[in-house]
Parts: structure tokens; sequence; C-alpha cells
């Protein structure tokens, strides 16, 4: 009788537990970068190998933004300034000391990286708050679904990579 009280009340537990992992929303958690002085979220599902920007070979007739192209693991691959695109600065300037180069994560089936001018370590929903849109905020592209607030009060922006990586104007880099 025993060992029957102690299956049922196992199997009671256990069909709790899978109800409310049904329920429950998975977390989110992004890769956190600074570029241009905003901080910037891009999902971890959606980030690749983080790498040294080494050398930059510069691409004729592109875009200013377009830093050029860079040997990352014996392929080829694009780099964009992210700060530059996004309008936070100038592009053409100097790379930034701590500055990284973030792949696209390869199941994006993008050959390229985006110029961040710093790390800022991982970030979790659980641990922010969207900030609720005003008539000030403006509007976003769509690679730019939300804005978030950290528990220091600085504010998140954050970046779809994949909605990025079909942005029209993202894919038009020849000046």
């Amino acid at each position: 009788m025993a060992n029957k009280d102690a299956l049922r009340a196992l199997q009671t537990r256990l069909a709790e537990r899978m109800q409310q992992v049904r329920t429950e929303q998975p977390g989110v958690s992004w890769l956190a970068v600074d570029c241009g002085g905003q901080g910037l979220l891009f999902p971890l599902k959606e980030a690749g190998e983080i790498f040294d920007t080494g050398t930059l070979v510069p691409v004729p007739h592109t875009q200013p933004w377009f830093s050029g192209v860079v040997n990352l693991r014996g392929g080829v691959c694009s780099v964009v300034d992210m700060a530059a695109f996004l309008g936070l600065r100038e592009a053409g300037g100097t790379t930034p000391e701590h500055a990284r180069l973030v792949a696209f994560n390869a199941a994006l089936n993008v050959n390229g990286a985006l110029l961040v001018d710093r790390l800022e370590g991982l970030r979790h929903a659980a641990d922010m708050q969207v900030v609720a849109e005003t008539d000030d905020n403006g509007p976003r592209p769509a690679f730019a679904p939300a804005r978030w607030r950290d528990a220091a009060g600085r504010d998140w922006q954050e970046i779809s990579l994949a909605g990025l990586a079909h942005e029209p104007q993202f894919l038009a880099i020849a000046g």
C-alpha cells in the first residue's frame, strides 16, 4: 500500500511539473554590447562567436558603415560597424580599444560580423523590464522589437540579428 501511495505521489508531482513547464515562458537571454554609448541586446540564439577585430580590409565603393572584410576561422566575413549603421557615431573613426566582432550564428546563414565597441556581458529577461512605448521614443525598425531597462536604470535596445540580416538597408552595402 505504501508503494502505491508513493507511486501516486510521484506521478502527481510529475504531472504538476509537466503542466508548469508547458505554461512557463522560456528564459530569454542576450549578449549585451555597447555601441556608440547605446546598450544593445543580441539574442544568444542568434549571436555566434566573438572575435578580436583582427585586420579589417576595407572594401571600396561601399557604405561608410561597412567596415570591410576580415578572415574569421579561414573564411572571409563582412563586417558592419553597428554604431555607424545605427547612426550613433560617424563612420570611419578610430576603432575603440575594447572593440570586438560578434559573428552571426551559423544557423542564420549570414557570413558576417558586427563591430561593437564593448562587450557588456549577459542579460536575462527575468532581470529586466520592458520600457513602455512613448511618443518621444520614435518609430523603431522591425529588427529592434523592444527596449528594456535593467535594475541599474540603464536602457537597452533589443536587436534581432535574424531581422537585421533581412533588413534591406543592411543588405545594401554598395555606396
